[in-house]
């Protein structure tokens, strides 16, 4: 089995031979864009577990939530060898598409399916599965020199009113938007919590965080966001009104941009599709891959949010 390297989610994964374009022709499924990786189970894994559990599995979606279903889709085949899973991105509302449509089995998203479907209706054909929390927060090249800022600034550097890094206490160096692409749920949540009522200005958009990451590391006074998975010391993250992005801010909801990530499946799902959402659950996933990853447990929340943004306290 070879051994390649992702370049979006910078993971390294195993791929079948033949490539996911072939795997995902023979599933009928089209139309998918951003990574793609497609792993297979090992040899080993004992016969027992394959005889448990069989079958192909394509899981759709949030980039931001990737390096964790990967992770997780490496230890699961494993443990079932007869289990074949193909990951892509393409962003959350691509997941929620083809998880209504019937296209894969599993949607990945950063928001929930209420905010994505045309018709309300659809979000009732899929069930909600939700693995973890993830926080998102700005990042910029390493060379800009603040480290924290103004929500309200903020807002206006993605409306286009702030140009310049010494309009918010920097050197005078032009600012470099890197957008998400229209669809991305890291851009939805992060304008949610950032933005409220107002519109991003036009800047670049990248389908992937992987992507974003890349090229705020390379260009001189860029700026973006991503989920805190996709945090390193190729970039740097900044603090909102004095809040760092942690996990004990996201948990009290300190920090506020942050979401649920789902993994939405058809409400009756096929035997190996359940099998590894309840994987996902389960105390190998949440805990220790969860966090491992840059990701945060349900169970740690002190709070709760709806599908209309609501926040309660439990």
């Amino acid at each position: 089995m070879q051994i390649t390297q992702n370049s979006m989610s910078r993971r390294r994964f195993l791929t079948v031979a033949g490539g996911t374009a072939a795997l995902a022709a023979g599933m009928g499924l089209v139309g998918c864009s951003g990574n793609s990786n497609t792993t297979e189970g090992g040899e080993e894994g004992g016969e027992e577990a394959a005889a448990e559990v069989s079958g192909s599995i394509t899981a759709v979606g949030s980039t931001a939530l990737q390096p964790l279903v990967e992770a997780a889709a490496e230890q699961f085949m494993e443990e079932n060898s007869g289990v074949q899973i193909t990951i892509q991105g393409g962003g959350s509302g691509q997941g929620i598409t083809q998880i209504v449509q019937g296209a894969v089995q599993i949607g990945n998203s950063d928001v929930f399916a209420e905010e994505k479907v045309d018709d309300p209706a659809d979000a009732e054909k899929i069930k909600d599965n939700r693995v973890c929390v993830v926080g998102m927060g700005p990042i910029v090249n390493p060379e800009v020199t603040v480290d924290d800022i103004a929500i309200a600034d903020l807002a206006k550097i993605f409306t286009g009113e702030i140009t310049n890094w010494s309009q918010v206490g920097g050197a005078d160096q032009e600012i470099v938007v890197i957008n998400r692409q229209a669809g991305s749920g890291t851009r939805a949540v992060f304008e949610a919590a950032v933005l409220g009522d107002q519109e991003s200005a036009t800047f670049q958009e990248q389908d992937s965080s992987g992507t974003v990451a890349k090229m705020v590391s390379e260009t001189p006074g860029a700026i973006s966001y991503l989920a805190f998975s996709y945090f390193d010391d190729q970039t740097k993250a900044l603090s909102v009104d004095g809040v760092a992005p942690e996990t004990a801010n996201v948990e009290d909801n300190s920090w506020t941009i942050w979401a649920y990530e789902h993994m939405y499946t058809a409400l009756e799902p096929d035997a190996a599709t359940q099998a590894f959402i309840d994987y996902m659950m389960s105390d190998e996933v949440q805990g220790s891959l969860v966090e491992e990853n840059g990701y945060i447990p349900v169970s740690g929340m002190k709070v709760e949010k709806d599908a209309e943004g609501n926040v309660t306290e439990l």
